[in-house]
């Protein structure tokens, strides 16, 4: 599979679920579909892991811990360790 950026995997695995949630394809296509599927959430959570292993070399202190006081969740909280 080309190398994909983690944008356009998942804007082709958004394609992927609709024409499956349809129902209208054959079971081979339906399969080849899913297949490819699962490899794009691979690569998704690919890019996101190494993604936040960057964040996290960032935040380190200078002792080497991660400085939690410093990550932020989705809503904007402090994440606690």
């Amino acid at each position: 599979m080309a190398e994909y950026k983690y944008e356009d995997a998942l804007a082709r695995l958004e394609e992927i679920i609709e024409k499956l949630e349809m129902g209208n394809l054959s079971l081979e296509e339906s399969l080849t579909l899913f297949e490819e599927g699962i490899k794009l959430t691979k690569i998704c959570t690919k890019i996101l892991d190494e993604a936040e292993g960057r964040v996290q070399v960032l935040i380190k202190d200078l002792n080497g811990e991660l400085d939690f006081m410093d990550l932020k969740d989705f809503d904007g909280g402090c994440i606690k360790s």
